[in-house]
């Protein structure tokens, strides 16, 4: 054998020679290149560990000037590349380049100055498992490198008998294999993934059906992803009514304080709003965070993840039609833990969270009197009658607005000032066209008003389930309640609200009985039996004092505040009676 074609034992000039060491930049890790195709910028990384200088010059001179084994490697994007060779002498100094440096294949010498026989091949498989290792014998420890291959290297090459082109073709064969076994085992993660997060769908299903509560189904489904150990960590925020802020409302998991040190916004204008939890409300769609420790979108966050083990996660939007019920967070220890089936299936989850709470809340509505209220305050409506209730210490209280074609009747009462100051501030007011007095008593008056003006904001309240139930003006404050059935979205209303007038400010929320004092067959007769005009003309001729005697309005007066004909008037109020009674006397 020549010496270029195989091993020769190292001479005096050998031990002279100085180590090799030819380190290159890389921007990736190996497990990164084996689940992806290598970028074009990258050239084929080998490390050699091997102490004696001479096998080591050689085998650098084989691989020189080749271009063979890039091409084999990466035909299309290695073109006129030469592989980068990084020798070291020690398994030592040998472990730290590989957890240091992006690597493609270890050319490793078994015996070595601090390690020596299989233990040094345990000691390289031990710290990257994916790397493809090529075990260096000796004639006499063929034996060796077959056990070698059955604890995993890839091959094994005798010295004295390699050559240049048996030396290329062992390393292309080992590299290749390697991205076989690795497409392989993250196929079969995949695989395994999917059926753990179907399971937990089929568990979360069950739950839906045997939780009672909206905050026991959501804690349930936080208990239920994190049980497989797949998952860190889970939660589930919701948006806080006249806030941007996502409030937790269940979690699960490895939690040590993370919730409370991190600030998430749905604001995409506020860096806490950029991150995928605010994303995935904004957007309705799962939002991935694939390596939390590089993603720019994590910064306000990164810090925290890190103490807690975070690599990645997955914000998945909890919407059912045009209700948002917040977001569910699930975090992995692993970067890239949510490939794309596993986001699908995530987002199925979701799907079946928000139907489960419409499902609740509906259920409950059905079974309970209780509606949410939504309470706001408004600066320039009114400012007049403003300016009275702060100069005057009067109250004035709107009970009842009904709804014309191109009109809104107001029906209140006000205390505390006299009718002709009340009917100064009127006329002074914009917005309002005329003022009647319905009844008076001594430190009292009931009144109507008419307000074209202020119909864009009402009809916007009543276009998306809700309705005014009531308004105060005094102390120098104009207040307005709005009531929702429970379950809608409360974030939604007071987004509309405030885009419809800017100078409405959210004060609170709460959840109250009904108001309405009627039984469950008056109630459902004024909401589902009578059309719109039929129960604007009942509720106008209930509070316009229709049915008082002596009256305090006639039918032509109702009619023409609804822009109708009387005798239209007549036909629905008397087709609202007969439907209302019917409701109330009827079997």
């Amino acid at each position: 054998m020549s010496e270029s074609d195989g091993f020769t034992s190292a001479n005096a000039d050998d031990e002279a020679e100085t180590d090799t060491d030819t380190d290159g930049p890389g921007d990736a890790t190996t497990a990164e290149r084996d689940a992806n195709s290598a970028d074009a910028d990258e050239t084929l990384r080998i490390l050699l560990i091997e102490d004696n200088p001479g096998d080591a010059r050689l085998i650098e001179e084989m691989l020189k000037d080749t271009e063979e084994l890039a091409q084999r490697v990466s035909p299309d994007e290695a073109a006129g590349r030469t592989p980068e060779i990084t020798r070291e002498t020690r398994l030592e100094d040998g472990l730290e380049t590989l957890e240091s440096e992006p690597t493609d294949v270890v050319l490793l010498d078994l015996n070595l100055p601090d390690s020596a026989g299989l233990e040094t091949l345990e000691a390289v498989h031990e710290e990257s498992e994916t790397t493809p290792i090529v075990v260096l014998t000796g004639v006499s420890d063929q034996q060796v490198g077959v056990e070698a291959i059955q604890r995993g290297a890839q091959d094994f090459l005798v010295k004295d008998e390699v050559t240049s082109e048996l030396l290329v073709r062992t390393i292309h064969h080992a590299i290749e294999r390697a991205r076989q076994e690795s497409e392989r085992r993250r196929q079969r993660e995949q695989l395994e993934a999917l059926n753990r997060l179907n399971r937990i769908g089929h568990d979360i299903t069950h739950a839906v059906i045997t939780t009672e509560t909206r905050a026991e189904l959501e804690q349930r489904v936080c208990d239920r992803l994190v049980e497989s150990d797949a998952y860190r960590f889970a939660w589930i925020g919701g948006v806080n009514p006249g806030s941007d802020e996502i409030v937790p409302k269940a979690a699960a998991g490895v939690e040590d304080g993370y919730l409370e040190t991190v600030e998430i916004s749905v604001n995409e204008d506020d860096p806490s709003g950029k991150g995928p939890a605010g994303r995935a409300i904004r957007t309705g769609e799962v939002k991935i965070t694939d390596d939390i420790q590089t993603d720019a979108e994590f910064e306000p966050w990164r810090e925290a993840a890190r103490e807690r083990g975070y690599r990645s996660s997955a914000a998945i939007p909890v919407v059912h039609e045009d209700l948002v019920y917040g977001v569910l967070n699930v975090y992995a220890e692993s970067p890239r833990a949510f490939t794309a089936p596993e986001q699908e299936i995530l987002s199925r989850i979701g799907d079946i969270i928000a139907h489960a709470i419409t499902a609740i809340e509906r259920r409950d509505a059905l079974v309970s009197d209780a509606v949410v209220e939504l309470e706001f305050r408004v600066e320039e409506m009114a400012e007049e009658l403003v300016a009275l209730s702060a100069t005057e210490s009067c109250t004035i209280e709107i009970e009842q607005l009904v709804q014309g074609d191109e009109t809104l009747l107001v029906y209140g009462s006000a205390t505390g000032v006299s009718q002709d100051e009340f009917e100064e501030s009127v006329v002074e007011t914009e917005g309002i066209d005329e003022l009647r007095i319905l009844a008076a008593r001594r430190d009292e008056f009931e009144f109507e008003l008419v307000a074209p003006t202020a119909i864009s904001l009402f009809e916007t309240i009543a276009t998306h389930g809700g309705r005014v139930e009531s308004a105060t003006i005094t102390d120098g404050e104009f207040r307005f309640v709005v009531e929702l059935p429970r379950g809608r979205d409360t974030r939604q209303m007071i987004e509309l609200i405030k885009d419809e007038r800017p100078d409405v400010t959210y004060l609170a929320q709460r959840t109250t009985e009904r108001s309405e004092p009627s039984g469950a067959s008056s109630a459902s007769v004024l909401e589902e039996d009578l059309t719109e005009k039929q129960r604007a003309a009942l509720e106008t001729a209930y509070f316009a004092g229709y049915f008082d005697w002596p009256r305090e309005s006639t039918g032509e007066e109702i009619a023409d505040r609804l822009g109708i004909a009387p005798a239209t008037f007549n036909q629905h109020l008397r087709t609202a009676e007969r439907k209302f009674f019917d409701s109330v006397l009827g079997e």
